[in-house]
């Protein structure tokens, strides 16, 4: 019930107080279960990690279940920003996640992988997906304060001589003209190294993605190319 309740109220900002308003108990009546604001979170994030729904297998192309797999991850940590810090700080435990391990594992096992490179491949779209995700929420935080972190960028170049910091110019200008590489893009990049590890020709593997994922809008803009 408890970490039902945390659930229910949303990791960001949880506090004992919240919970035991919410369950109409005492928050002393909560330490008999936690022992702590801390275990709280961690028995609440295991708790929504496990009720947010995988990516189905539905036999498609291991590069569209582990793009999936990655909209899947940016999408339920930019969604709960506590839920990504409880997992970057280890909170989670091993035994909670093993069963979206071993499902990915099979995912990729099945269609060729050895366990070594399923799991490498996982791990390195994942880190993806955590890097963007962590960007985003930086950002926002940044955008809140009145001080987009992409906003300071034009305004160092404005500052400097013409000649000064010439690589840094040339992202602003391409920004500026071009907007920011999406999400599916970056992850499309991915999925063409593991691809080409795995000994498969990118081309069709970039068809298959593109059909599955057209059309799909992230945060961040467009659809996968």
């Amino acid at each position: 019930m408890i970490a039902e309740a945390a659930h229910e109220l949303g990791l960001d900002g949880l506090t004992l107080k919240a919970v035991a308003d919410h369950l109409d108990v005492s928050i002393a009546a909560l330490y008999h279960h936690v022992t702590s604001k801390d275990d709280l979170m961690r028995v609440a994030a295991e708790y929504s990690a496990a009720r947010v729904p995988q990516p189905e297998d539905r036999g498609q192309h291991w590069a569209v279940w582990l793009y999936e797999w990655a909209v899947y991850n940016r999408d339920v940590f930019l969604a709960q920003p506590g839920l990504l810090a409880q997992y970057l700080e280890g909170a989670i435990s091993a035994e909670a996640i093993a069963g979206n391990v071993d499902t990915i594992l099979g995912v990729l096992m099945r269609q060729g992988f050895s366990s070594l490179d399923a799991n490498d491949a996982y791990e390195l779209v994942t880190s993806c997906a955590l890097g963007t995700s962590v960007a985003t929420l930086r950002e926002r935080e940044a955008t809140d304060a009145g001080q987009p972190n992409l906003a300071t960028h034009p305004e160092v170049v404005a500052r400097m001589e013409a000649g000064d910091l010439p690589y840094l110019r040339a992202l602003v200008a391409d920004i500026a003209g071009h907007g920011r590489s999406p999400f599916e893009d970056r992850i499309a990049t991915v999925l063409c190294g593991i691809a080409l590890r795995h000994g498969e020709d990118w081309q069709p593997v970039a068809g298959r993605l593109a059909e599955a994922t057209a059309g799909a809008n992230g945060p961040e803009g467009t659809h996968a190319r």
